[in-house]
């Protein structure tokens, strides 16, 4: 069976090999892509962006060129690409812009996209963000959300990449502007952690972004849910992945207790 090729956009401050370890873990008809933004991995010798349209372009430009050219962007013909797109935080928002870079760019849709711990466009507040600014309010911002190991706070070197890194990444997400625009004919997922700071509205503003159905599910554990419960996550979206591309207009799992 052809693999599925799953496109994985990293959440501020990371690396896009914060995905790697779930390769073991994926079905094998699912071949996990890393994309790695410059600045980080094995791009780590490129200048970091700070805009978020640049950088939506750039990921934008390394799917499209992992999918080909000439495939129908309409799923009533052609040849759908099969694979799908998933972002958490950060990367949720790139996700969705580089669908809909690659719709006006000639691409297929993909067959679903996953955003995990992001509030909708629509709910973004940039004012937050600048304000974390220095060191001491970025490695204070590292600590508050967890996700970081303690090794990067007790190398020098190691925290010196992370924070700059971050800070780039906060530029990109401050820059953000959200426009009214036609919603995506794809099938839209939202996944979220049940004591992440993100709120119950800000998730469900993702509705109207999509036309095609989607779907909130809740996890235990705060931002960094996806890897604080990485079984459960990854059995969701291996369910997702599988699923007919029929969906509900709009679902909701209960919160767990």
């Amino acid at each position: 069976m052809p693999a599925l090729l799953l496109f994985c956009l990293p959440y501020a401050g990371a690396s896009a090999t914060a995905y790697l370890r779930w390769r073991r873990l994926l079905p094998a008809r699912v071949e996990l892509v890393p994309l790695e933004p410059p600045g980080r991995g094995a791009r780590l010798a490129e200048p970091l962006l700070r805009d978020f349209e640049a950088l939506a372009a750039d990921l934008a430009g390394a799917a499209g060129a992992r999918l080909g050219r000439g495939a129908s962007s309409d799923r009533s013909g052609g040849t759908t690409p099969d694979y799908a797109l998933f972002g958490h935080s950060m990367g949720g928002l790139l996700a969705y812009r580089v669908c809909q870079l690659l719709r006006e760019r000639g691409h297929a849709l993909p067959r679903r996209l996953l955003v995990s711990g992001c509030a909708a466009p629509s709910r973004r507040d940039p004012r937050r963000l600048a304000a974390l600014r220095g060191d001491a309010a970025l490695t204070a911002e590292l600590r508050k959300h967890g996700g970081t190991p303690e090794a990067v706070f007790a190398d020098a070197e190691l925290l010196r990449l992370t924070l700059d890194v971050l800070d780039a990444d906060y530029r990109v997400c401050e820059s953000f502007r959200h426009t009214d625009t036609a919603p995506l004919p794809v099938p839209l997922h939202v996944l979220a952690g049940r004591d992440d700071a993100i709120g119950a509205a800000e998730l469900q503003a993702w509705a109207p972004e999509t036309s095609a159905g989607h779907t909130l599910d809740w996890f235990a554990g705060g931002h960094f849910f996806l890897h604080q419960h990485q079984g459960a996550v990854l059995a969701r979206v291996t369910e997702l992945l599988a699923e007919p591309l029929a969906v509900p207009a709009a679902a909701a799992r209960p919160v767990p207790a």
